[in-house]
């Protein structure tokens, strides 16, 4: 009579496991499930399948660049004197009691005269003298015409420190970030990223941003290399970021590990964001269900679904099936985005195996409470 009920109590359990297996525990929708949310189902997500004309339509890369202005620059004239400027003079005079150098004294040196914001310096017995706009030679012209008629055939050395008017501003991840003077060596702005002690992070993903007033351009740090109209003038004032991308995609699902993954090149695959996650999992995943979720651009989405009458934004759902005769090439071509949701379902056969495993274990425990009835 007990066994009888045993038999019994575990049938009803079976019954009951087998109505909730959409309940036990998964790491996400099934196939099915997110067919059911499509458009074509009522739902609020386009589903499309991958194919050449889906990824040639999405295969969208950031556009970076400089603008025209700072594009067009020329290279700063580094001889030119700007107000900030030190300047450093040395006198000669061919008398024995100078004006400046004093008794028994050849020379006389005057060190860091700077440039004030009008321009101008300052010159005992040479007077008010405006510097900016001027060459270190044209400006010893002026200065040995002024002393000229204080001193006998006066001689005149300048030599010119650039100072805060010319100069640039190096951040973020270089070798050693700081204030740089604009000189001949470093006009141009890989010279001033060599001179700051070059980049700090993987040039693969390294961008370079240039801030000028009101202009503002970021460029990848190779691509300076690439294209040498992008090294790019330098101007007094012009301020560098040299940063990581900051992109990234999540990965979920039947994958190696469920996480956020930053991008580690420009350009990464779904095939190369599956791979950067340890592949899919062999024992749980479904490789005919492989998709990846974004809010599409609405030129984008009309370019994709050939529909001209959308408007914004639109959630889709790109699939991608790997056991399909081309699917692997689908997948190799098909560009990942920043903020992409990369999701891998479980295979069917894992809900079964799932559902089979709560059953053994339900049964076993019915058949320990069977067995324990007298």
């Amino acid at each position: 009579m007990a066994s009888r009920i045993a038999r019994i109590a575990a049938l009803c359990v079976i019954s009951g496991a087998v109505a909730a297996c959409s309940l036990l525990p998964r790491s996400g929708p099934t196939k099915n499930e997110i067919f059911a949310g499509s458009v074509q189902r009522d739902g609020d997500a386009f589903v499309v399948e991958v194919n050449q004309r889906v990824t040639t339509a999405t295969a969208v890369v950031p556009a970076l660049g400089f603008p025209p202005e700072m594009l067009n620059a020329a290279l700063s004239d580094t001889d030119v004197i700007r107000p900030g400027d030190q300047i450093q003079l040395i006198v000669y005079e061919n008398v024995t009691d100078g004006l400046l150098a004093g008794q028994g004294a050849a020379a006389a040196a005057i060190n860091e005269v700077q440039v004030d914001s009008s321009g101008f310096i300052f010159i005992p017995y040479a007077g008010r003298i405006r510097a900016a706009g001027n060459t270190p030679e044209a400006l010893r012209g002026i200065i040995t015409r002024n002393l000229d008629e204080q001193t006998p055939d006066p001689q005149v050395i300048v030599n010119r420190t650039a100072g805060d008017g010319s100069t640039v501003t190096v951040t973020g991840s270089v070798g050693g970030q700081g204030v740089y003077p604009i000189e001949r060596p470093t006009r141009t702005l890989s010279a001033m990223l060599a001179a700051a002690g070059g980049i700090a992070v993987d040039p693969e993903i390294a961008q370079v941003t240039l801030m000028r007033g009101n202009h503002r351009g970021t460029i990848w740090f190779q691509d300076l290399f690439r294209d040498p109209t992008l090294d790019i003038a330098l101007r007094g004032g012009d301020r560098i970021l040299v940063e990581e991308d900051g992109r990234s995609f999540t990965a979920l699902g039947a994958t190696g590990s469920q996480t956020i993954v930053p991008f580690e090149s420009q350009v990464i695959s779904a095939i190369e964001a599956i791979a950067s996650v340890g592949g899919l999992n062999a024992n749980l995943a479904d490789p005919t269900g492989v998709f990846v979720l974004r809010n599409e651009a609405e030129p984008i989405a009309r370019a994709v679904l050939g529909r001209d009458d959308l408007i914004g934004a639109q959630r889709m759902i790109y699939v991608l099936d790997l056991t399909a005769p081309t699917g692997m090439f689908e997948a190799r071509d098909f560009v990942i985005r920043d903020e992409d949701t990369v999701y891998v379902t479980a295979a069917p056969i894992t809900q079964w195996n799932n559902a089979i495993s709560a059953l053994t274990g339900t049964l076993g425990a019915a058949g320990t409470v069977g067995n324990a009835i007298p």
